[in-house]
This record gives C-alpha cells, structure tokens and sequence, in this order.
C-alpha cells in the first residue's frame, strides 16, 4: 500500500506541473459578438480605471472573417472613446489570427495646432499630445515631400494620429497577423510583457507617455520603432527580435533598458537620441548593430554584451561615459568621427578580441585618450591588444596613450605596493585607521591565520566585508607574500625604486609619447642654467675692483631667459596632464644642487688668478652650426688644442648669448659654437655645476631619442615588434 501511495506522489509531480500549460493553452474561449457585446457592456475596475477584459480570448480577425473583424473593431472603438473615465483595452494571454490595427481602434486626433483638439482629452491629455505635434507634424510633412511630389501633397488629407487614452494590455498575447502600431499616441501605460509578434510589428512614429514594457516578447520578423519617442521610461529587456530592428530616429526621453536582448538580424538605432540611461547589458548582437549619428545625453552600458557582427557609433555624440566591461567583439567596434564631451570617456575593464579580425577604430589621437581601465589587474593583456590594434592601425599616438595609461597603472600598483597596508601582517588598529570596522579587522586577522591572502578580492569571501566596503579600501591595501623582515626591506627599497624611475618617466616625458612636453622640459632646463652660468661667470665680487655685468646685459640675459621659460612652461601645460606636479619633480631633481653649489662658490669668495678672465672658452677657428653629441665640457689637455680655445669677450654687446650657446651644447649637445670651460684656475665648485649639467644632458638626451623613437613613424622599427 505505501508503494502504491508512493507511485501516485510521484506520477502526480511529473504531471501535475504541465497541467496548467494545458489548461491555458485550452482554455482560452473564441470570442463572439455576442461575448464581445457582453464584455463591452461590463468593463472591469484596474488600477484606477476601467479595462474591457478581452483575456485568454482567441480573436479571430483573418479577412475570410470580415465581419466579425468590422464589428470587433467598431464596437471597441465605440467603447474606448467614451467620455468619462478612460476605458483601457486587456488581451492577455489572448491569441490574435489575422492583423492588428491600432489605428481602427483610438481615438483620431490632428497632428497640427490649427484644428482644436476633441473634448473628450481632459488638460493633462492635451498638455501630452501638444507637446509632441508640431515635431511629429514636420517629420510627416518631411517624409511625403520625399516620397510624393508636391501637388499630391497639395491634395493630401490632413494627417492624423491614433490616441489610446486608457492603458493597453497585452501581456503574453500572440499576434498570428501583422501589428500595425504606426502613429499612435499612448497617453496611458502599455503592458506587452511576453508577447509574441510573429509575423513583425509597426511602432513607427507611436509616442509612448508613460512608462512601457516589452520585456521578454518575441518579434518573429522585422519590427519598426523608426521616430518613435518614449516620453517615460521603456523595457525592452530580453526580448528576442528574431527579424531586422528599425529605432532610426526614435528618441528616448527616459531610461531605455534592453538588457538581456538578442538581435538576430542586423539593428538599425541610427539617429536615435537618448536622453536617459541606455542599458544594452548582457546583450547578443548576431548581426550588424548600426548607432551612427546617435546622441548619447547620459550613460550607455554594454556590459558583457556581445557583437557577432560589427558595431558602428560613427558620428555619436557621447556626453556620459560608455561602458564595454566584459564586452566581446568578434568584428569591429567604429567609433570614427565621434565626438566625446570633457569627462566622458570608454570603460573597457575585461574587453575580450576573441577574432583575429577584431578591432577598434576611432579618430587617431583622441580614440586612446578616452579609452580607459580602472585597475592594471586582470587587464594586462586587454592593454596589449589595444596597443597591438592601434599599432596595426599605424594610429602610434593612440598605442602610445594606451601604453601611457598602462604605465600610470602600473605606477599606482607600485605606490600601492609601497606605501599600502598589508592584510597579511597588518595590526588591528591599521586596519581600522583605513576603513574596516572592528568586526571586520576581527575576521580578517582570523582568515590570515587559517591562510595568508594572495589578492583583495578574496576579501569578500569574508561575510563581515560587503562590496561597498572593499570599494572604499581597495586602493589603499594589498596582499603581498609574508617574507622574513630583511627580505621585506629589499623589496620595499626596489619597489620604490621602480616607483621613482616610473614616476620620472611618466611626469617628464609621459612615459615617452609626448614630444613637447620632454622638449618644454629640455628649454627651462637650458634657461635655468643660461642664467646661473651667467651669474658665476659675470657676477664676482664688488671689492676691491668690481667685477658685474652692465644693466643692459643684465636685461638682455633676464629677458631672453624669461622668453625661453615661458616656452617651455606653454609646452609643458599643454601637454602634461598633471603639469603641477612635473615641474615640482622637475625643480626636486634641477633646482636644489645648482643652487647650493652656488652659495658655497659666493661664500667662499673668489681671489684666485685669471680672476679677470672668463671661465669659458671658445674654440676660435670654426663658427658654424654643431651637433656635438660625444663632446665632452673641458678643453683637451693637447697644447696644439688648447691653443685653439680663446676666452669668452666680455666687453662685446652680445656677449650673454655664449652663456646660452654653452648651456644648449652642454644640455642638448646643440650649439652654434664649440665653448668650454677652461681648465686652469677654475673653482671646483664651477666644474661642479657644469658636469652636474652635462650629466643631466646626457639623460636627456636618451629619453628625447626614446621618445622621438615612438612618436615618430618608422624611426625606430622595433616598437612594432614589443
């Protein structure tokens, strides 16, 4: 007996799931006009308003049943343009043979203002319909005169618009038919949830006042939205468009949410406006998306979605940030012509190229600026693809960019790395200073001493730690390997290392792709030391005889210094991103030992012999144009040589311009004359301060031919090949 009872249970789980399927499938009843009559006479009470209950009907409006289909459509208009309380229209879950036509069943308004609007719209409604017509009215005048010519629009009939003022269901109705929703006005909400057009639909030119949703239905064959606008918020998330999407030059004024979407034919959403979030996340695309001209007022999200087929956003306006997380191209993503408000910018963290035809495109020099990533983790080969694809594209200032920002990344991990708390070893008391609550400090010291974290996000295997939390602390802890303390104290002192090298790098050449800003660099320089060589040289002493310059070289030096600054400065402003903290790196690394050098010269004093004589020499027999870049500051120790090198004429009008000849030479191993300096009597402290120079030249000169190398084209072939 309980195996029998047991049997029973278990024919009746396998079965009894299925049953209301079937029950639904056979339960909807054929609607006759005697039923119709019935229903119409007894609308039914809905969320404020009154519903004409057509569910679980099958409706049959084939034209072999004409009719049925003329009486159904008369008798429902009849009824929804009652005065009174909007009368809104239910088919769910009801099944549609034959055509839909929503025109037969609104209420017909004009499209222009000089024909007054019926008194059955309330103010509130004819406030919505006023707000559209006049655009409406032009993009129909528009399209005829394209169409047609002008005499048949001389003898054309005024256009009009199909108004539902009551809400519109039709939650998992199949449409057998075509849905022709073209021209509409909704004043009030639309349910289609589920819904199933197999045959294809027509939205074209329908205004949707409030908020509509398509979410899940099905579109068999092509559906049209073209200049549909959506005044409220629209879902269109997973819904299947199985044929060719239309949504040109429809408009968006709320959130649009097509998450989850798939689109099988090619999608054409060219000019389209959208004034709210546009939400393609988790979207398949197995055919040609098309976003050209588009005008993107906020946020766009393309997060995981994937593009069988090319993307083109040619000619889009972005004025919010796109998101590409997790995106995957398979063709190509053009965003050529595009242009990108200040702050907006391409969020690609986890883009995957799984095709070797997959590429970005874009405008060269500005598609690699507003690309970014947030964090160098798990990103290090996307990077590499970009740089690979705009090598590819010879676009070598947008490679350069990419591979600036890796090394900006880069530099942060190292910061991190270095100046970070480390959850393996860190007190309880540091772990609350930088943002984690006691409890949560609590259960991290627990989780180490059961096993040591190896990355961050194994922080939110903790229950104490939510997402919010480690967001706020990501980027001031790590989870480095535990080391004995002497082995600790060699990698923080190599890590710091790195972090200054880079940090040079990126602050005075950006990491080698920018020419003006490492030239800018290289003209204050010049200028600094033009002037300080000048006043070692020119200002000695005051007593007993005084040896100074004139006032006038005094204002040929300062101005023509100044004029050199002000270059250099206008460089580096215009190229660095954070020229502040480059010309602080550049004073730290410049300024402070020229300086001292000069102080301990004038507090020593100088009373040494060829007092009265300049401490550079230049070489007398050759006046031309030099490129010395093996030339050393002191002349040769050969007699025959030094007979050659003559000092410095300090009684000639444009004397001062040696002093800048020798500091483009010394710095740049540039110059229109051979000078140096002398190499009897001269101060240490001169030798000094000119070799300290020289020596900055020299790494100057590297990092000017490295940059050179991967701005320039063709000047240096192995780039290609990194």
């Amino acid at each position: 007996m309980q195996s029998f009872f047991a049997l029973l249970f278990a024919i009746l789980i396998l079965f009894v799931p299925a049953l209301p399927t079937q029950a639904a499938q056979f339960e909807r009843t054929p609607l006759t006009l005697e039923l119709l009559q019935e229903r119409l006479r007894t609308p039914i009470p809905s969320e404020g308003t009154r519903m004409v209950d057509l569910k679980r009907m099958t409706i049959d409006l084939r034209p072999e049943n004409s009719a049925f289909r003329d009486q159904f459509y008369r008798l429902v208009q009849a009824q929804l343009q009652t005065p009174g309380v909007p009368v809104g229209l239910d088919l769910s879950n009801s099944v549609i043979d034959g055509d839909f036509t929503t025109s037969k069943l609104g209420l017909r308004a004009p499209l222009y203002d000089g024909e007054a609007l019926s008194k059955l719209f309330t103010l509130t409604e004819q406030a919505q319909l006023k707000r559209d017509r006049r655009r409406l009215y032009r993009l129909s005048t528009l399209s005829q005169s394209l169409l047609i010519t002008p005499k048949s629009v001389e003898t054309a009939a005024p256009l009009q618009l199909t108004v539902f003022r009551a809400p519109l269901k039709l939650v998992q109705t199949r449409v057998n038919g075509f849905a022709d929703f073209s021209n509409t006005f909704f004043l009030n909400r639309v349910e289609a949830q589920g819904t199933q057009f197999p045959a294809g639909a027509d939205f074209s030119q329908t205004r949707f006042s409030l908020p509509m949703n398509f979410a899940s239905a099905n579109f068999g064959r092509e559906v049209q939205f073209r200049n549909a606008i959506f005044f409220a918020k629209s879902e269109f998330n997973q819904v299947q468009f199985r044929g060719n999407v239309n949504f040109q030059g429809a408009e968006f004024q709320n959130t649009a949410n097509f998450n989850q979407a798939t689109f099988y034919q090619p999608a054409n959403f060219t000019k389209v406006q959208w004034q709210g979030n546009a939400d393609f996340a988790q979207t398949r695309w197995r055919d040609q998306a098309l976003f050209s001209k588009n005008k993107f007022s906020r946020s766009l999200f393309l997060t995981d979605a994937t593009f069988d087929q090319a993307v083109l956003f040619r000619e889009s306006q972005f004025n919010g940030f796109a998101n590409l997380r997790g995106a995957t191209i398979l063709d190509r993503a053009d965003f050529s012509y595009c242009s990108f408000m200040n702050g907006t910018y391409l969020n690609v963290p986890g883009l995957r190229f799984d095709s070797d035809k997959a590429k970005i495109l874009g405008d060269p020099g500005q598609i690699g600026r507003v690309i970014t990533v947030p964090t160098l983790q798990g990103n290090e080969n996307l990077l590499r693809e970009l740089v690979r694809n705009f090598r590819k594209l010879e676009q070598i200032s947008d490679a350069n960019q990419i591979d600036y920002m890796t090394q900006s990344l880069r530099s942060r991990q190292l910061q991190r790395q270095l100046f970070g708390t480390d959850l393996n070893t860190a007190s309880l008391l540091q772990l609350k200073n930088i943002g984690f609550s006691e409890v949560q400090a609590g259960a991290i010291i627990q989780r180490r001493l059961e096993q040591p974290f190896r990355n961050l996000p194994e922080l939110l295997t903790l229950d104490p730690v939510g997402i919010a939390t480690y967001i706020n602390v990501r980027d001031r802890v790590i989870a480095a390997d535990p080391l004995p303390p002497v082995r600790n104290f060699w990698r923080k002192i190599s890590t710091g290392v790195r972090w200054l090298s880079l940090n040079s790098l990126l602050l005075l050449t950006r990491n080698g792709t920018s020419f003006w800003l490492i030239f800018g660099v290289g003209l204050i320089t010049v200028a600094y030391f033009s002037v300080l060589f000048w006043t070692v040289d020119r200002a000695r002493r005051r007593h007993p005889k005084a040896i100074l310059p004139t006032v006038p070289e005094i204002i040929s030096v300062l101005s023509f210094s100044i004029v050199l600054f002000l270059l250099g400065l206008t460089a580096i402003f215009q190229s660095a991103d954070r020229p502040l903290i480059t010309l602080v790196w550049w004073s730290i690394v410049v300024i402070p030992v020229p300086l001292i050098l000069l102080g301990l010269l004038y507090r020593q004093g100088r009373y040494h012999s060829l007092m009265e004589t300049s401490y550079f020499a230049e070489e007398g027999t050759l006046r031309q144009l030099r490129i010395l870049i093996g030339r050393l500051p002191t002349i040769p120790r050969y007699p025959l040589f030094r007979e050659r090198y003559l000092p410095l004429l300090w009684d000639r009008r444009w004397n001062w311009l040696n002093y800048f000849d020798f500091s483009f030479n010394n710095f740049l191993r540039f110059g229109f004359n051979d000078i140096r300096v002398r190499d009897e009597h001269l101060p240490s402290v001169v030798s000094i301060l000119v070799w300290y120079q020289w020596s900055l030249g020299t790494l100057y000169i590297a990092l000017l031919l490295w940059t050179l190398s991967r701005t320039i084209p063709g000047l240096n072939l192995l780039i290609y090949f990194k």
